[in-house]
């Protein structure tokens, strides 16, 4: 599949999934629709930059962040549910994740002695070597990745999204629910 088809097929399924029909191709989208398809074209493009920077550590976008959560919850370490509520992006089975890097010698796991139930999950030394040679060369991702934004936009952008994320990460989610029903 070239290039061009892979856009055009791209380019279809984002229709697909804003509900827009060849009947339909001539309306122009909403101004929410079009900030949507915009949001998860430019998500697309700056995973695909993360991808070819993780390729060479042999790690996917979801072993990645959960090297990043562990080295953030530091010494003590979460347990897997933990770890699965602080993911960038659901995974359905965050235990077989789990599997693969402890596999490694990424993380390490271990059974809590005074609730038997749990299991902490933990960052190792090679893990956390990993994530220092990541370190470098995503924060000079970031930085191409948004030379264009001037740094005031920037912010502005980034405290867009943060209200955003709020809303929509919030336990009460009652207004969402609402605005689907009314929708349908």
């Amino acid at each position: 599949m070239g290039i061009t088809t892979k856009s055009r097929a791209r380019e279809a399924g984002a229709a697909a999934f804003s509900g827009a029909s060849a009947a339909s191709a001539s309306v122009p989208p909403t101004l929410e629709q079009q900030v949507f398809l915009d949001l998860l074209r430019l998500n697309g493009a700056l995973v695909r930059d993360a991808e070819e920077i993780l390729k060479p550590f042999d790690l996917s976008n979801s072993q990645f962040n959960v090297l990043r959560i562990l080295r953030g919850a530091g010494a003590p370490g979460l347990a897997c549910g933990e770890v699965g509520g602080r993911m960038i992006t659901h995974d359905p089975d965050i235990t077989r994740l789990l599997d693969r890097l402890e596999s490694r010698g990424l993380i390490a796991r271990e059974r809590q002695q005074e609730d038997r139930r749990v299991v902490k999950t933990r960052i190792t030394a090679e893990g956390l070597r990993i994530l220092g040679e990541l370190d470098g060369p995503l924060c000079a991702m970031h930085r191409r990745q948004f030379s264009g934004v001037p740094q005031p936009q920037l912010a502005e952008l980034a405290k867009l999204l943060a209200a955003l994320r709020t809303k929509w990460e919030s336990p009460d989610r009652s207004d969402r629910a609402a605005s689907s029903k009314e929708e349908a």
